[in-house]
């Protein structure tokens, strides 16, 4: 399946890991937003639930073990070329997920360039995807409740 002009939407997942008030956040190290702070996360693979996926991702950006997805919200991340033309068209589902591993072993790798844990007052001051921004601000009480720590 391809990303780039893509014939269709295309499925993805993102996990909402807080604990004790600060929330995980990578740096991308790839396209789309390359460079911008999100959640981890990735692409749905073909026999794969998303909460599968969820679980994946994490330990393959992260490092760290989540267990128990729970579904929060599901945002659109489509983006136009100066033609008009649909570049990117993702269907994001973002899940909180429960930590079955030390918060400190986080470390980046594969997609993640870089790892955070930020305080959630803080995160609007990052460079973060449009999409994880529109998410923040729209379920900002719901993650201000959530604990992910064991």
């Amino acid at each position: 399946m391809k990303r780039l002009y893509p014939n269709q939407p295309i499925a993805g997942v993102g996990a909402v890991i807080v604990c004790s008030g600060k929330i995980l956040l990578e740096k991308r190290k790839s396209a789309p937003g390359r460079g911008k702070w999100t959640i981890p996360g990735g692409l749905v693979e073909l026999g794969e639930s998303a909460e599968q996926t969820v679980i994946r991702e994490v330990k393959e950006e992260t490092n760290l073990k989540v267990e128990q997805p729970k579904l929060i919200d599901v945002v659109n991340n489509i983006t136009l070329d100066k033609n008009d033309r649909i570049k990117y068209h993702f269907v994001i589902i973002l899940f909180s997920a429960v930590l079955s591993d030390n918060p400190k072993k986080a470390r980046a790798s594969d997609d993640a360039e870089e790892l955070r844990w930020l305080p959630l007052d803080e995160v609007e001051n990052y460079d973060l995807t449009k999409s994880f921004r529109e998410f923040f601000r729209r379920n900002r009480q719901i993650l201000e409740k959530l604990n992910s720590c064991p």
